[in-house]
This record gives structure tokens, C-alpha cells and sequence, in this order.
């Protein structure tokens, strides 16, 4: 349109893009090329698939991708005593997202991780409207590879934003006398029946042993199982 003569503004108004927009494009007309080759998915980026991995697990757990007028939102809430895990979730999405810029934003007793980006929804085709456990969540087939490829960073997602570490303690009667002992469990907690499986089924490609001890809670308490868990994921700090 330009070439045929066409006036900045007349083309603005048949294309309902801004001026200004238009002649960054003139200027530099590779850029819409050169953005959608830094996506792993529909560019050829390279995936980084460990740290993809933890952030799959993350966001299932307690991320949130939303639509803003030109790029989406991820946004992953961590507990704000837990700076470690904070410093893994940044970490991970500047391994996924390189050239991309991570803000933190701090509410009571917690602190969201954000980053924004047209492709998040390439690398996250489980994101929809509505919340998690309202619609059905089921990994693609190349997530799933990377997934068993890669089963304890994605349990570290979970675990370390849905998830916890409590000692449980008991009494028992021992030659007439009351003892008490102590034991440590991991718990996962999630309303997504959906991500409750694929949690499990990360954890028995894992040799982990799990149970459901209610409706919404997954728990690892055998003492080996527990140890094994420890070693893969860490412990949350």
C-alpha cells in the first residue's frame, strides 16, 4: 500500500493499526520474523527442557496465564518466606524466555513472578478460560516427553508451589510406656482432579510412592518413599 502511494494515515485507517506501529514495521520488517523464531514452538528456538520442565510443573501448580491487548501474561505465585523457591521459578522462566523481562510483584504473603510474551501460550496449550480445575488439563505428546524425560524437575513444580513438607507425630505404648515418634510427608494440593494425575503419574515414572489421603491431597509419607522424593526435588526454601 505504501509503494502504491498510500499515505501513512489512510493506511492506518484501512488497517486499523497505529502510525507509529506502522513505521516501526516499515523500519525494521524482520522483527515479526525474528519474534516468532525465539518461540521453541512455532520458531526454532532450542528448548530448554529441564528448566521447562520445573516451569510446566509450577504453572500447573500455581500459575496463571492471562490476555493482555498485546502479548499473554504467566504468572507463577510463590509464598514470600520461600526466597529460594522464588529465585528457581526466575531462574527457570529466564532459561525458557532469554530475552524476555521478569518482574516481581510482592501482595501479603506472597509474590507473583511475571512474564509477559505472545508465545506463552505455545509452550502452555493448557491455558484457557476460566480456572484450572474447570476445564480438563491433559499434557500434548511433546510435553509428556519432556516430562518423563525430566520427571524430578517437573515434580519440583508442584511440590514446591502446591505443595508441602510436614512432620506428622504419633504415640505409641512401648513396654508400658508412651513414645512418641516423628515422621516427615510431602502433600500436594490441588482442586484439578486432572493435575492431581498428572502428578502421580510424574511420581510413579519417578519410583515414588504415593497415596491419596483425601479427595484434593496427594501424600508422600513412607519413610524411602519420602527420602527419595527429598533427593529428586529438594527441600523448599
Amino acid at each position: 500500500m505504501r509503494r502504491a502511494g498510500e499515505t501513512w494515515s489512510a493506511i492506518s485507517r484501512a488497517l486499523g493499526v497505529s502510525v507509529s506501529q506502522l513505521i516501526l514495521w516499515s523500519r525494521d520488517p524482520d522483527a515479526v520474523a525474528r519474534r516468532r523464531a525465539a518461540c521453541h514452538r512455532c520458531g526454532n528456538a532450542l528448548l530448554p527442557r529441564m528448566q521447562y520442565s520445573a516451569l510446566l510443573g509450577f504453572y500447573l501448580g500455581d500459575g496463571h496465564i492471562s490476555r493482555a491487548p498485546r502479548y499473554y501474561r504467566l504468572r507463577i505465585t510463590c509464598d514470600q518466606s520461600m526466597p529460594g523457591i522464588i529465585r528457581d521459578v526466575v531462574d527457570c522462566i529466564g532459561a525458557v524466555r532469554p530475552s524476555g523481562k521478569i518482574f516481581l510483584s510482592s501482595h501479603p504473603g506472597a509474590v507473583d513472578v511475571i512474564s509477559n510474551w505472545q508465545h506463552w501460550p505455545c509452550l502452555f496449550p493448557q491455558h484457557g478460560p476460566g480456572r484450572k480445575q474447570e476445564r480438563p488439563i491433559a499434557l500434548e505428546d511433546w510435553q509428556r516427553r519432556v516430562v518423563a524425560d525430566h520427571q524430578a524437575h517437573f515434580l519440583r513444580g508442584p511440590f514446591h508451589s502446591d505443595g508441602c513438607r510436614v512432620t506428622n507425630s504419633t504415640c505409641k505404648v512401648i513396654a508400658g510406656a508412651p513414645k512418641r515418634y516423628e515422621y516427615p510427608r510431602w502433600q500436594f494440593v490441588n482442586a484439578s482432579a486432572d493435575i492431581r494425575a498428572l502428578c502421580c503419574w510424574a511420581l510413579d515414572l519417578a519410583g515414588v510412592a504415593w497415596r491419596q489421603s483425601n479427595p484434593r491431597v496427594i501424600s508422600v509419607s513412607r519413610r524411602e518413599a519420602v527420602a527419595a522424593l527429598d533427593a529428586l526435588i529438594g527441600l523448599k526454601s
